[in-house]
């Protein structure tokens, strides 16, 4: 259900909208699939129980990182109010990795904590890479409709769409089906 193929986990985030510009689809419209998100981006090891003012704060975040990485793709300036709201959440302590032992003597990860430590990582995540050398890597994806950003790390800087399987497929089979019509009279 969910897509983690952006290269950085806060666009990953704002990637939870698609289609912005057309056939707007919300994949975390609600505190339960917000939930689920963050469990399946490996932010915490069960999903949290998250109620209607975390998933309104996770969407003022979300909504911040895409108009910041839109602005800096389109040349335009950042607004002051989002870089505080990316600030504002990064400022928060981070979810904590911790090491706990089994009843076997072997190591595991464990990841607990509240979506204000969540949102914390995904803020930090957002600001290293806006504030940062991979900023100018930031692509958006070339297939219509698709809005999702993503960091192009591609040997040449020249992949061209979020994902291969999904919307570079789409294109590729497109072109080719134009190629293969016969051409009118």
């Amino acid at each position: 259900m969910f897509t983690f193929w952006s290269g950085n986990l806060a666009l990953d985030f704002a990637g939870t909208v698609g289609h912005r510009d057309t056939d707007r689809q919300e994949f975390v419209g609600t505190p339960r699939l917000l939930a689920d998100w963050v469990k399946a981006a490996g932010l915490l090891d069960e999903p949290p129980v998250l109620d209607e003012r975390d998933h309104a704060q996770a969407v003022r975040l979300r909504e911040a990182v895409y108009r910041l990485g839109v602005a800096a793709l389109r040349g335009r300036a950042r607004t002051a109010r989002d870089v505080a709201v990316v600030n504002e959440f990064a400022g928060h302590v981070p979810v904590r990795p911790l090491l706990v032992m089994d009843g076997t003597g072997e190591l595991r990860l464990s990841r607990t904590g509240s979506m204000d430590e969540v949102l914390a990582v995904v803020a930090r995540s957002a600001a290293e890479l806006l504030g940062g050398p991979d900023l100018a890597r930031v692509r958006e994806c070339e297939s219509a409709p698709c809005t999702r950003l993503y960091v192009d790390t591609s040997r040449g800087g020249s992949r061209r769409w979020c994902d291969m399987r999904e919307c570079g497929n789409r294109e590729k089979a497109a072109a080719f089906r134009s190629r293969r019509r016969p051409q009118d009279g």
